[in-house]
């Protein structure tokens, strides 16, 4: 097919086929969307009672609007048209005068929602890849071509909400059930089951759909009471930061009564969302992301057999994930507790995916028998990869890794999981350094995207080819990094962390330290990401930054007190804060046994000015030190690594936006005040005298 969108007529029915030559997805490109203006003239033209719109592509209807275009929008002159584009289109489509039936038979976003809401009807596969849904908030933008309007009419105000505030997609059966498609089928079934459909709309029978919720939907005090609760969840969850929800809340609520008026509210608000900074730094994450989602070229790596080192709360994560893409995974730890807790905690990851029917009993079962636990080396002459993540000792993961070569083969490849130590040394007691590279994963291990490979001074180029193949294997975004001391997320992590310990010592405030950092855009404050990390942890990390940059992260002993006071965070109920099951309240005891006191009171701005500042120079040290290859994958490592404020666009971004001259007077005036640590790179002054 040389056009990305086709017309062909059988038996009076009208079939339009989106299928972009040589793309693994169809995309709603500016050249696509004049295609499909030209279809629609088309398809008017000729005597049909109805028409299919389907896609060529196996597992994808229409992925969306493409983002790359939507990057080079900067005016909201450029954005009006384009929105008034899409929407005569889809006002065509809804218009036209017979029935047509979209057949949805995998990834349906976006824009590509938006088409299958114009369309008269819509059905379903089971296909796995299936997912309906809209996105656009997770852009900063909001669905504009229609889909913002025709939604709530469609499903109910709630139910649209639920959809459009979140961006989160959902299967043919959860579509089905609240009348987003009428039809959910095997997919095998799904061109049958359309043109059954489009059959009874020209034959004038309306699918029954479920109803709306006439208690809240029904009457203006319900309506009111609906928007003003989704209006308060969305300020609690994006603290303001993000328009974008508040936006489609605005066009629902306004927009109600009249589909033009409706319209017209998607056209004015995306004018102004899209070329704004929100906007901007959101579509930078996720063209950065898209960019290190692509695999390498050539075949991937054959890894049936893993062995995993080390039974804790990474290990049996990582176990758990490894048996999730069908890796079977010999499991070994010195301690039968251990394997227990980390078989348990498989376990524990795998109901909940059950409990959200994203996984049968049958397949949790099915994953689990992959998982074997050992307290010996058999097995492990047939793995494919082995990855360590034991005690973050370098002299007992040498210790480890010098026996454990001797019982795997020539051709497996050994990772390690640290999260601070050097890859190379570890390398010197290999006999086959070559094949070694770290692969750090962060905890939680289901939750957090971000997997760093770290180039060894001995390691192959093909091996670290071979990890970012597994680490795409495993649905995880792969960064590659020189090694150095905490590598770049927790290399730019540990002087945050360590200053906010130095503020908590003047202020002796948790609460507003945390708080200050929380209305920044954090997802948790400091002083909490610590207690969740583990303060035994943190301080291990502490103290390899701080033998290996002196000054800047020289740890304030705070950790060290509370290590000594076994006061390690949450998993042992106390840390900064005290933990009673889901409660978590401030401790003021901590401040006594830290020794902290209110000489300095804490002023929020000048701690985001403090670490903020830190966090910056040590970026720009990463760069100059070659430890990470780009400004663009920093930016990527630290969201996905660390959660910095994606609406800030990462780090960097956000020193370019505050200014770089501004960051050098602020670490100018610190430095006065406290000392070295706030030296300034010269890279930095470079930048802030070009500014």
């Amino acid at each position: 097919m040389d056009s990305p969108v086709e017309l062909d007529r059988r038996d009076g029915i009208g079939f339009i086929t989106f299928d972009l030559t040589g793309q693994k997805v169809n995309l709603l490109s500016r050249a696509v969307m004049e295609r499909l203006s030209q279809v629609l003239t088309e398809l008017q033209a000729r005597d049909v009672q109805g028409a299919i719109v389907r896609s060529g592509k196996d597992g994808v209807f229409i992925a969306g609007a493409d983002v790359n275009e939507i990057w080079t929008v900067q005016t909201g002159e450029e954005t009006a048209e384009a929105v008034r584009t899409g929407q005569v289109i889809m006002d065509r489509i809804e218009a036209l005068d017979f029935p047509i039936v979209a057949a949805i038979g995998g990834v349906c976003l976006g824009g590509g929602a938006e088409l299958a809401l114009a369309c008269h009807g819509r059905v379903g596969s089971d296909h796995p890849r299936f997912q309906i849904g809209f996105p656009e908030v997770n852009l900063g933008i909001l669905p504009a071509w229609g889909g913002t309007t025709r939604l709530p009419r469609l499903i109910g105000v709630r139910q649209a909400m639920d959809l459009i505030l979140t961006g989160r997609a959902i299967d043919a059966t959860k579509a089905e059930r609240i009348g987003l498609v009428d039809r959910a089928v095997p997919h095998s079934e799904l061109d049958r089951r359309a043109l059954e459909l489009l059959d009874e709309l020209i034959r004038g029978r309306r699918p029954r759909r479920p109803g709306k919720s006439l208690l809240l939907e029904g009457n203006p005090i319900g309506k009111w009471f609906l928007f003003w609760q989704a209006k308060k969840r969305v300020l609690e969850k994006t603290k303001g930061h993000y328009p974008a929800p508040l936006a489609a809340l605005d066009v629902m609520r306004r927009g109600a009564s009249s589909k033009a008026r409706s319209l017209e509210l998607e056209q004015e608000h995306a004018s102004r969302l899209l070329p704004g900074e929100v906007s901007k730094s959101l579509v930078r994450v996720f063209l950065l992301a898209d960019r290190a989602k692509r695999t390498p070229d050539g075949e991937p790596p054959r890894v049936e057999s893993a062995g995993l080192l080390g039974a804790g709360t990474m290990g049996g994560g990582i176990a758990r994930l490894l048996a999730s893409r069908d890796v079977a995974v010999r499991l070994k730890d010195v301690s039968p507790d251990a394997l227990g807790a980390g078989l348990a905690a498989a376990r524990a990851v795998f109901e909940q995916r059950r409990k959200r029917r994203r996984l049968s009993t049958w397949e949790l079962e099915k994953k689990m028998a992959l998982i074997t636990p050992s307290l010996d080396w058999s097995g492990f002459g047939i793995a494919d990869l082995v990855i360590e993540a034991i005690v973050e000792d370098i002299d007992i993961k040498k210790s480890v890794l010098r026996e454990l070569e001797a019982h795997v083969s020539n051709e497996c490849l050994i990772a390690t999981n640290t999260s601070t130590l050097s890859v190379s040394e570890m390398q010197t007691v290999l006999e086959h350094p070559e094949r070694m590279a770290g692969f750090h994963f962060f905890n939680p291990v289901d939750r957090m995207p971000l997997i760093e490979v770290v180039r060894g001074k001995r390691t192959d180029e093909r091996v670290l080819t071979k990890l970012v193949w597994m680490a795409h294997r495993l649905g995880k975004t792969p960064v590659v990094v020189n090694d150095a001391p905490g590598f770049v997320v927790n290399r730019i992590l540990g002087p945050y962390l360590n200053e906010a310990t130095k503020i908590l010592l003047e202020s002796a405030d948790v609460e507003g330290i945390d708080r200050a950092f929380l209305e920044f855009g954090m997802p948790m404050g400091p002083l909490r990401l610590l207690d969740d990390v583990g303060i035994d942890v943190a301080h291990k990390a502490g103290a390899v930054l701080g033998k290996a940059f002196g000054a800047r992260t020289q740890p304030t002993g705070v950790l060290e007190k509370l290590v000594a006071a076994n006061r390690l965070g949450k998993k042992t109920g106390a840390g900064f804060y005290r933990y009673d099951g889901k409660q978590s309240v401030p401790d003021p005891e901590v401040c006594s046994i830290i020794g902290a006191s209110s000489s300095r009171p804490l002023r929020a701005d000048e701690a985001l000015k403090r670490a903020l500042g830190l966090m910056i120079a040590e970026a720009y040290r990463c760069l100059d030190e070659g430890v990470v290859a780009s400004a663009d994958e920093l930016d990527l490592a630290m969201i996905l690594g660390t959660g910095f404020p994606p609406f800030r666009g990462g780090i960097l971004r956000y020193a370019e936006t505050y200014g770089i001259d501004r960051v050098a007077e602020d670490l100018a005036q610190w430095r006065e005040k406290e000392g070295s640590r706030f030296e300034p790179p010269p890279s930095l002054l470079e930048r802030a005298r070009t500014a």
